[in-house]
């Protein structure tokens, strides 16, 4: 599946904060949002803490729930955003902005990512904002497959979930065996 680069790539920057385990440091940020296209990514420590609780909310939008608190839970992301989009020129091609002009990196990351998963509900389907199906994994993606049918945040946790399967099953028949 193809997103333009405000939708799946906010999308995936949510995932990412989404998956964050410990409070972000603006030093711990700075990577992710570069590898996400964010440009202004320098945060202030009080800047990295709204982001971190910003991220908690982020998390309720991955995974199985009904469609109506998808929808609830992201739009109550876009309000708290407040963010007014745009139509940019500066590269000469007409693209969309979703945080004003001048607005703080903490603003521009809660913009972009609230829009970015209103994008993939609303283009892909709100199946695409998964969280991986490996019993000891519950981190969030987004399901870029052609198919969407994607159960797993890597082909890691694919992988290691279908040997363990395996193993369960080949230890269930020995024991069968043993049995009789």
């Amino acid at each position: 599946m193809h997103f333009n680069h405000y939708g799946g790539e906010s999308a995936r920057l949510a995932a990412e904060l989404a998956n964050g385990l410990l409070p972000w440091t603006p030093r711990e940020l700075e990577p992710v949002l570069e590898a996400h296209g964010i440009v202004e990514r320098v945060l202030t420590p009080a800047q990295a803490a709204e982001i971190w609780d910003w991220s908690r909310r982020l998390a309720a939008c991955f995974g199985a729930q009904p469609l109506a608190q998808r929808c609830a839970e992201i739009n109550a992301l876009l309000a708290d955003a407040a963010s007014r989009p745009y139509i940019s020129l500066h590269d000469g091609v007409p693209h969309m902005h979703y945080s004003a002009v001048g607005a703080d990196p903490a603003a521009h990351i809660k913009a972009v990512t609230a829009a970015g998963l209103s994008y993939v509900v609303c283009s892909a389907g709100p199946g695409r904002l998964g969280r991986c199906a490996r019993g000891t994994c519950d981190r969030a993606f987004v399901d870029i497959s052609r198919n969407g049918r994607r159960s797993y945040c890597t082909v890691r946790c694919a992988n290691n979930d279908a040997v363990a399967r395996h193993r369960a099953a080949a230890a269930l028949v020995q024991h069968a065996a043993n049995v009789t």
